[in-house]
């Protein structure tokens, strides 16, 4: 939200006050607090009828420093709230003259009161890393009366800001106007289904807004210098986060709001949709898979969208019995074949379905003020939205999901939760702004625990389109409905990686494209992208995205692809292990892997899948492709050609590939089994040693529970290099890339 008319003056009906002279300094337990008047006392008289804004900092973990500025101090808190992994006493107080400093960890920040600067934060050499500067603490009474509290960080020059959320808006955020708040806005716009108050930059720290409603962001645009922040309440707290290095921000930021659970290995095979609209049976399923398997395409689950319930009811997770008049069968028939089975819900509660009147009398569904039910006709007739701030209502809704996974599902696709009212009451008593945002929090959390409990610890997996902050524990998210194009497919690999520098390990997307039916170059060049991300799926709305529907040669694409897939799952896995670990994602932007390289600062067509693979999908249909490729002798992993970097590559390639290559001094483990994504890891494998392999370089394979199995380790031998294991037995050949 912008507050002013240009530098000099403020918008009509706008009136704000900033801190501006430091009046009192109190210290205590970890932490000091800084009283500031909004303008400068000269006498007495000035301390009178005028506000004193109160500005609390504190550490919640190493790392961390927090920033709470409040102007009135009374004002209810219902809730709710991050639930965050904070630490007491994780600072320590300094006061030396006029300038009290807090350190936490590589992390300080500094008030000189008698100075004309306010907060400064300093890196562990004592490098400023950003400041609340002129106006960087405030508030503001707009023309409507209401009142926003204001946060500003200065940007250094050619700093970047990365974040937010899954974001298909440019990559590098800086010069955009960005609100968090969920909205079902599809991949073509500014609205995002997975907002997200924490931002990235390239300086090496990040900053959490800790405010689960709206937070409205000005980045470098209302004032070119400054990332600035505001929220419509009495007070505002934030958070900077330290590196050095942006993996380091991640993982100190996922180490308070929750790391990433460890999705089962069978779920990074490949998946295949009913599609959305497309009319199906159980004799459509069978030849889908049939066909799967008649063209050697290895396939692991399998996923029921909307209408394997009746129409007009979602949800009351029945099966329609005029399709589907065995579901058990039908279910223990896939199973038989090696399939895990998805179904597709959402929390809604159509007036029609057999469970309204139960949830309306059992104070199950959210109500307006004045008692009545909240419905509306949008998506179902008469729909109505569970509170899941209700633990009755998040128990009976588990209880629903539980008779599925009777019935021999494995898993859920947990779509919507962002059409969330805000004229309404909840049953706890949250407020309704607060809790648009928050509400795929409990929505994604009441189902994942409910897979983790029946599944038990490592079975439980989701394939989720909204989040908040704190979302990135209940994996897979996936990018929303994107139109079945190349401009789209890039779009949505921009969503990932913003999704990716908030702190989401793993990541999906519909292969082909959602909305319409792709070219046939578009399917195959897709295709490629989306076998390598960390989740597979072939989903679409009209039609269906079984891929001879796209010609044989897509149907070879998708084998050789889900084949290669299956072959990096011993890296793969390792990966996203690491990301369960620390919260480094499995898909990662160039500037994770390579933050001193400029060059890597703003790229958004290309990543790395885990440390050691780039990856530059191709955006054209002739198959021109331009790239970066950091310093080194990069090799490419299908062809064995070698590349000199840092500079731009341009390249053309078929359908069967794309720019893939191997980081200088990597060890990549294969696995022997190309049939499945969870066979053993640890027989034969094939370890690629990439040039300029350092000795003592390793490599650790993990086993299906994500735990170190087996760590491979290189020792320069003359001109070659001899590799040893160490841990689990692991019978491996070494070939030198």
């Amino acid at each position: 939200m912008k507050f002013t008319d240009g530098f000099w003056l403020m918008r009509d009906g706008v009136r704000a006050s900033y801190a501006t002279d430091v009046r009192d300094i109190r210290e205590g337990d970890g932490r000091f607090t800084a009283y500031a008047a909004v303008h400068h006392v000269r006498e007495r008289g000035d301390t009178l009828n005028t506000p004193l804004i109160t500005v609390e900092c504190f550490s919640p973990a190493e790392g961390v420093i927090g920033v709470r500025a409040t102007h009135h101090a009374g004002k209810a808190a219902p809730g709710p709230d991050f639930a965050l992994n904070a630490t007491e006493g994780a600072g320590i107080v300094k006061r030396e003259g006029t300038v009290t400093e807090l350190v936490s960890g590589p992390l300080t920040v500094r008030l000189d009161s008698a100075g004309p600067r306010g907060l400064e934060f300093l890196d562990a050499d004592g490098q400023r890393l950003t400041a609340v500067e002129r106006r960087g603490t405030g508030f503001a009474l707009a023309p409507d009366g209401s009142h926003h509290m204001i946060g500003q960080l200065a940007l250094g020059v050619g700093e970047h800001i990365y974040g937010l959320g899954e974001r298909f808006t440019p990559y590098v955020k800086n010069g955009q106007s960005v609100d968090i708040w969920q909205a079902d806005g599809g991949t073509s716009s500014e609205q995002a289904y997975k907002n997200i108050p924490f931002h990235l930059s390239s300086r090496g720290y990040g900053v959490f807004v800790n405010h689960p409603g709206k937070v409205s962001y000005e980045i470098g645009s209302e004032s070119v210098g400054q990332v600035q922040f505001s929220v419509e309440d009495q007070s505002i707290e934030y958070y900077v986060i330290a590196g050095p290095g942006p993996k380091d921000v991640l993982r100190r930021y996922t180490g308070l709001t929750g790391r990433p659970a460890l999705p089962p290995a069978w779920s990074f095979g490949l998946w295949l949709t009913t599609s959305f609209c497309t009319p199906y049976d159980e004799d459509t399923v069978t030849a889908f898979v049939d066909g799967m398997a008649e063209r050697d395409i290895p396939l692991s689950v399998f996923h029921f969208d909307c209408f394997w319930m009746r129409e007009y009811q979602w949800s009351d997770f029945r099966w329609d019995p005029d399709v589907f008049p065995d579901p058990e069968g039908m279910l223990r028939r896939l199973r038989e074949r090696g399939l895990k089975v998805s179904v597709w819900i959402n929390p809604y509660i159509a007036q029609k379905s057999g469970l309204f009147a139960e949830a309306a009398a059992s104070g199950y569904l959210v109500r307006r003020p004045n008692g009545d039910v909240w419905q509306w006709d949008l998506w179902q007739p008469g729909m109505a939205l569970v509170d899941f701030t209700n633990p009755a209502a998040r128990d009976w809704y588990a209880g629903l999901l539980r008779g599925l996974l009777d019935q021999g599902v494995d898993c859920f696709k947990t779509d919507f939760g962002e059409r969330v009212p805000t004229d309404v009451v909840w049953h706890d008593g949250s407020d309704p702004e607060r809790m648009h945002n928050y509400y795929a929090q409990l929505y994604n959390s009441t189902v994942f625990e409910l897979l983790e409990k029946e599944r038990g610890p490592g079975e439980a997996v989701l394939f989720a389109r909204s989040a908040t902050a704190g979302g990135q524990q209940f994996p897979v998210h996936w990018g929303g409905d994107c139109f079945a194009s190349l401009g789209a497919m890039a779009e949505s690999l921009r969503g990932g990686l913003s999704l990716s520098l908030s702190g989401f390990g793993f990541w999906s997307h519909d292969i082909g494209g959602f909305e319409g039916t792709p070219d046939p170059a578009v399917f195959k060049r897709w295709l490629a992208f989306g076998l390598l991300s960390s989740h597979s799926r072939l989903h679409g709305n009209v039609s269906y995205r079984v891929p001879w529907a796209f010609g044989d040669e897509a149907v070879e694409v998708a084998r050789e692809f889900t084949l290669l897939k299956h072959r990096l799952m011993p890296y793969l896995y390792g990966a996203a292990a690491e990301a369960h670990r620390t919260g480094v994602p499995v898909m990662r932007p160039m500037l994770l892997e390579f933050p001193d390289d400029p060059a890597c600062r703003t790229l958004d067509r290309q990543y790395m899948l885990g440390p050691d693979l780039l990856v530059a999908p191709v955006f054209t249909v002739e198959g021109d492709v331009e790239f970066y490729v950091p310093e080194g002798i990069w090799t490419h992993l299908l062809t064995g050609q070698s590349v000199r970097g840092p500079g731009w590559r341009r390249e053309t390639h078929g359908f069967d590939s794309l720019p893939l290559y191997v980081r200088p001094g990597a060890l990549l483990p294969l696995g022997s089994d190309d049939r499945r994504p969870d066979g053993d890891w640890l027989r034969d494998l094939t370890l690629l040693v990439a040039p300029g392999t350092a000795d003592g370089t390793e490599v650790t394979v993990p086993d299906l529970a994500g735990r170190p199995a087996a760590v491979l380790r290189a020792a320069r031998d003359g001109d070659g290099v001899r590799v040893t294991s160490h841990g689990a037995d692991c019978t491996f050949r070494v070939r030198r890339l």
